[in-house]
């Protein structure tokens, strides 16, 4: 980190394939498509070599690479009319996985269920479940409170099984 932030190529080039993966996951579900994400990823990894040298180090990098990755995405889908494209993934040969078919169906479904959730419901929710992020990195990120965080996340997840129809929640099946 240190290395890339006074402007070694190579070191920056390491931090930002180390964490891609994730950074573009997150901007994947925030987006809901594949253009959409790749533009807002592309557009994250611009910001975040751009703002390493006034990364101060108060947050993990990962927190931080999150941020902007989130903001970036948002700001794209903001720009774009929306738009779904699907992109046919392979299973490992040999694999027990799920028919094409069938992941398919279950990633446009969930796309189009998170499309459908309040921005502010959508996001914590998509930081919490695909990025995994515990509670104090989502503020972090956010920069909510965390108690807006868990708030968020439950009121998403319960629009989210609404949506999906699943119209008894986790949490009210819990307290039956």
């Amino acid at each position: 980190m240190a290395r890339a932030q006074r402007g070694d190529k190579g070191a920056t080039d390491q931090l930002l394939r180390r964490h891609y993966d994730r950074l573009y996951a997150v901007c994947r579900r925030v987006a809901g498509n594949d253009a959409d994400a790749a533009d807002g990823c592309q557009e994250a990894l611009l910001a975040i070599v751009r703002g390493l040298p006034r990364f101060d180090g108060r947050s993990s990098f990962k927190t931080w690479s999150y941020r902007v990755a989130t903001n970036a995405c948002l700001d794209e889908i903001r720009r774009r009319n929306r738009r779904p494209i699907a992109v046919l993934e392979t299973p490992e040969p040999g694999s027990d996985a799920p028919s094409l078919d069938q992941r398919l169906a279950d990633r446009l479904t969930l796309d189009g269920a998170l499309a459908q959730l309040p921005e502010d419901f959508r996001v914590p929710v998509v930081l919490r479940d695909v990025a995994g992020l515990d509670y104090a990195e989502i503020a972090a990120t956010l920069d909510i409170p965390p108690g807006t965080v868990r708030s968020r996340i439950a009121r998403g997840r319960r629009q989210l099984s609404g949506i999906l129809g699943n119209q008894t929640s986790l949490d009210e099946r819990q307290t039956e």
